[in-house]
């Protein structure tokens, strides 16, 4: 293993600038929804309640994600990325408003992040199908798409650190308000970026004809399938454990926004390393039984973290539990684009963001219910025999090396 694989990627200029924006961007997303997370919870004492406005926000990419993936086909994708830029801009300003002014801030808080769902469907196969369009060499497209993951975990270490500290100061407020400047970096960089002009031209069947191909594809290819049922119920049943963080940040260890915001950034420093981890992996044969041994190391940790009273023990084993628990999404991710053919790309990374970022909302949801009934502890415990379970069910395909394809990229259709 090289660091160097790692950061090769940067050697595009445009790759250098997406990740830049999107850096700044997402760090304003983390201090956001982490701000909205301790609001809720404050304002409400109710597990299920954050559940059910994580469920607000995330659910859309559960009903949406295969029509953005479509558009990501369709049309430019610079383009698709700019709207939802501008879309997620005026989400967050309009959010500040509301907390400001609002009496009751938190029935406006449920439809402003439903809207940001909305964008995030669209947003979600656009940026994810464009790394593969800003990488001239397919020996470097893994490291590509892990480090675009870091770009989510470096700013899910940020952020939430950040947000504590700024909550615990000056209120969420400036969180909310943080986000919406954030919008300004991506966009300047999106605008400095040098694309062919013409950088996706999609057919011009309609919709439903696009759709139906698409899901018959992605049910035809047996790698591309199974890697979307893993991380389907990975993001169901497992993933969702965050949703819990709050009430061991208040109840079990009597902290505040700032404990929350520590105990998020630890699980986000362990999904950092993660993805470094693996973009910087030479041998991309290998990251499927990688995969195997996070999850069972995602079991036991959730595991022993569920009735864990010592901090520093507690903030050690969420940094495991992050690591294991993104190492799905990038590693997923990688098969799936570097399996599906190029026409397809848009759709299959649609279908992907459906079963990895569709079912989260869900699986918050139905956390929640289950943590007011068995309670939190025990909740986690559940959650991480399941992860076991998991894992030993999908041993057999995890235990085949990744396949090795040619170079697949579109080509006059970038012309």
């Amino acid at each position: 293993m090289k660091l160097f694989n790692a950061f090769r990627v940067f050697e595009s200029r445009n790759y250098s600038l997406f990740f830049t924006g999107q850096l700044i961007s997402r760090i304003g997303m983390w201090m956001q929804r982490t701000a909205v997370i301790w609001v809720v919870y404050t304002l409400t004492h109710s597990v299920f309640l954050v559940g059910l406005t994580t469920f607000a926000e995330q659910f859309p990419s559960f009903l949406l994600s295969p029509a953005g993936g479509i558009a990501a086909d369709r049309y430019d994708r610079f383009k698709v990325l700019m709207v939802t830029q501008i879309v997620s801009a005026l989400q967050a300003a309009a959010l500040t408003l509301v907390y400001y002014y609002s009496v009751n801030p938190f029935w406006g808080l449920l439809p402003l992040s439903a809207l940001l769902g909305v964008a995030n469907a669209f947003d979600v196969p656009a940026r994810q199908a464009m790394v593969n369009d800003m990488v001239s060499k397919q020996e470097d497209l893994p490291g590509a798409i892990a480090m675009n993951s870091s770009l989510n975990n470096l700013s899910r270490l940020v952020g939430p650190a950040l947000s504590g500290v700024v909550m615990a100061k000056l209120g969420a407020t400036s969180c909310f308000i943080a986000n919406a400047v954030s919008f300004v970096a991506v966009i300047i960089c999106l605008n400095l970026m040098k694309f062919p002009k013409k950088q996706i031209v999609g057919n011009r069947k309609n919709a439903w004809t696009d759709f139906r191909e698409g899901l018959a594809y992605t049910r035809s290819q047996n790698e591309i399938s199974k890697v979307l049922c893993l991380i389907g119920l990975v993001c169901l049943l497992v993933a969702t454990y965050n949703t819990l963080q709050p009430f061991y940040a208040r109840d079990v260890f009597k902290g505040n926004a700032a404990m929350y915001g520590f105990i998020t950034a630890a699980t986000g420093l362990g999904a950092l390393v993660s993805t470094l981890f693996i973009a910087a992996q030479k041998n991309s044969s290998r990251l499927k039984q990688m995969l195997f041994v996070n999850l069972i190391a995602l079991g036991f940790g959730l595991i022993l973290m569920s009735h864990m009273k010592y901090l520093l023990v507690y903030l050690l084993l969420s940094f495991v539990c992050g690591f294991g628990t993104m190492s799905v999404i990038p590693i997923c991710n990688t098969i799936i684009q570097t399996v599906s053919e190029a026409h397809m790309r848009g759709r299959v990374v649609g279908f992907f963001a459906m079963a990895a970022f569709g079912t989260l909302p869900i699986g918050a949801l139905v956390i929640g219910w289950l943590a007011k009934a068995i309670h939190p502890q025990n909740c986690m415990l559940g959650q991480g025999i399941l992860c076991l379970i998991i894992a030993a069910v999908f041993f057999r395909f995890l235990s085949t090396p990744m396949p090795v394809l040619e170079k697949n990229r579109e080509t006059t259709s970038e012309n």
